[in-house]
């Protein structure tokens, strides 16, 4: 059965399971995307924020938290403070990659501009810092704050290697588990944390959310190549016109011939694309077996994603979580 057809997705068995919990953490990022001053900031946020996102990341956090036995107040402001930083950097990656499209809808930087995007995403991560100090926990803020750090460092690595072809597969996963998986490891990390829970359950939920992360990312990557932009909520080859060395097209470069080298030279290290261009990317990494390799590694990380969650208590939400990691990969199984 396929994304679109699901009737009982993981991420929706999680959100049933904390109603409750989401409907605080809704009612927080709403109170604190406020401003008394500058009104286009929930603007910009809203158009964001309630665009219909999973709130996949928040629910992460939740579910750890609840796991783990918390019965706290605080895995509220952790998830909210995810949340946050998740969509600053939504706004921020918009206006670096010139996106056009965000789940489906026109990105805040087409709608607005630049210059508020990036404004408004400093501001949510400044709300971000505001949420997790509240927590009161000095381990929870350096998870956070060290995470939004390997955030930006993933980006400008990003940044210095798309385009470069001698970008290889460790480059790759280090930008994947800087972009990507450092807010779903920290996401789960967080709420083990502020149950209390023990230590290796702690660096269970860890490895988990890194695991999921990059499994996670490989399939987005994959899906440019191969989905529907109603499936992905952008548009299918966006990474090849931004000139993205994804996963699939490293694989192909890896094993090219000298022809093919200088066709992958010429639309991505030089931006110099014509018609017809990415039907013949496409072709090469049919060609190479490369999007065949790319589908076998976001599934080897979801089987490491299920087996990191064994130290964990035997709970419905550990089943979830369990499921959610095949859910993940399933869009390319």
């Amino acid at each position: 059965m396929g994304l679109m057809e699901t009737t009982n997705k993981p991420q929706d068995q999680l959100a049933r399971w904390l109603t409750e919990d989401m409907s605080a953490v809704n009612g927080l990022i709403r109170d604190r995307m406020a401003s008394e001053h500058a009104p286009r900031i929930p603007e910009v946020t809203a158009h964001l924020v309630e665009a219909g996102g999973k709130r996949l990341r928040p629910m992460m956090t939740l579910a750890a938290a609840r796991l783990c036995g918390y019965g706290g107040p605080y895995h509220v402001h952790l998830a909210a403070t995810v949340e946050f930083i998740h969509t600053a950097t939504l706004l921020h990656d918009d206006v670096v990659d010139e996106s056009r499209q965000r789940r489906g809808r026109p990105t805040a930087n087409l709608l607005w501009d630049n210059k508020s995007s990036v404004l408004v995403g400093d501001y949510l991560f400044a709300r971000a810092f505001q949420l997790m100090t509240e927590c009161g926990n000095l381990r929870v803020l350096s998870i956070l704050s060290n995470a939004s750090a390997v955030i930006a460092e993933g980006e400008v690595l990003q940044l210095t290697a798309a385009q470069d072809l001698g970008t290889d597969e460790d480059i790759y996963l280090k930008v994947v588990r800087g972009k990507t998986a450092a807010l779903f490891s920290a996401a789960t990390q967080v709420g083990g944390v502020i149950a209390g829970a023990p230590e290796d359950q702690v660096d269970a939920l860890f490895a988990y959310g890194d695991a999921l992360g990059i499994a996670f990312q490989i399939v987005d990557d994959l899906l440019d190549y191969g989905g529907t932009s109603a499936v992905i909520g952008k548009n299918v080859g966006d990474d090849f016109r931004e000139r993205k060395l994804t996963l699939p097209v490293i694989k192909a470069i890896a094993t090219a011939d000298a022809d093919e080298r200088t066709f992958w030279t010429r639309v991505i290290e030089k931006g110099d694309q014509r018609e017809g261009d990415l039907e013949q990317a496409l072709k090469l990494l049919r060609a190479h077996g490369a999007l065949d390799a790319a589908r076998a590694e976001a599934m080897d990380w979801a089987a490491k994603a299920k087996a990191a969650l064994a130290p964990l208590p035997a709970h419905e939400l550990r089943d979830m979580l369990r499921d959610l990691a095949d859910y993940v990969v399933e869009r390319v199984a």
